[in-house]
């Protein structure tokens, strides 16, 4: 519950800390919403931030992988619902992407990935691995006998999760740009390193004592690639764009195999 909670707290202060100081984007309207407008967060985007993050623990901790490819595989299975879900939530207008400047485009809808600059993936990959990584390793320290400490931990792992985020997406991304490396770039890189990690981590896993998982674990990705891929041909986005409907179906079929072949392993594998 704790882990759940500090998503939650994570995702709105990242969200709100993203919105106030770079300007890059602002939200739609929401029913519920903190703060004053327009850097107003809402309530349900770090609802969805916790419960992605969670419920992606709940897979890779019965996979029984190392710490760091269990936070890679965390962060693999969030960006796989991400890449389908901004796509359609920008043109939904739940949030506005403030494209001046940004780039050369006349279009904002085929800037980058179809109107979502890869800043925005870059800093998702970041968000949910450093999360996972720092309470991983929090837990492991030999202050766990403590319930104090144990409760403390999803805060601790906030905190030190926004100054790593704060470091790589400023100081570090700025330093990269002097050597042409562009947010592209490192989002396809963190990509091929988190990758890595989940292969060569996966086969060094060892049996964990764990039962089936949960139901939630299907209710969560299967709720978000659906919802977002029913308002994607419903509301004819897939008409401006055949290469956007190519990688949408393409993301969500990629979804649907890991969560299957994870699910199966998870299976064959009770104690």
């Amino acid at each position: 519950m704790a882990y759940l909670l500090g998503g939650l707290g994570f995702g709105l202060l990242l969200e709100f800390v993203n919105v106030s100081s770079s300007g890059a984007y602002v939200y739609g309207k929401f029913m519920v919403m903190f703060g004053t407008a327009p850097n107003d967060i809402p309530l349900c985007i770090g609802m969805g931030w916790a419960v992605i993050m969670y419920t992606a623990r709940l897979i890779t901790d019965a996979l029984g992988v190392p710490l760091w490819a269990a936070a890679a595989i965390d962060t693999l299975l969030a960006i796989n619902i991400d890449l389908s879900m901004d796509v359609v939530a920008y043109r939904l207008h739940m949030w506005h992407w403030d494209w001046e400047g940004r780039t050369t485009v006349a279009d904002s809808l085929t800037g980058q990935w179809f109107g979502i600059p890869y800043g925005n993936f870059y800093g998702w990959l970041l968000v949910v691995f450093y999360y996972s990584v720092f309470a991983r390793l929090l837990e492991k320290s030999r202050w766990t006998k403590f319930t104090a400490w144990r409760i403390s931990i999803p805060l601790l792992s906030i905190l030190i999760s926004q100054v790593a985020l704060y470091i790589s997406l400023f100081p570090l991304s700025d330093w990269l740009k002097t050597f042409g490396v562009t947010s592209m770039h490192r989002f396809v890189a963190l990509l091929i390193i988190f990758s890595s990690l989940a292969i060569v981590g996966f086969r060094k896993r060892v049996k964990v004592a764990v039962g089936r998982l949960p139901l939630v674990t299907w209710l969560v990705p299967g709720w978000f690639h659906v919802y977002f891929t029913c308002w994607f041909f419903g509301a004819n986005f897939y008409l401006e764009n055949s290469w956007m409907t190519f990688w949408c179906v393409a993301n969500l079929c990629v979804g649907v195999v890991m969560h299957l072949l994870l699910h199966r392993y998870v299976s064959r594998n009770l104690p």
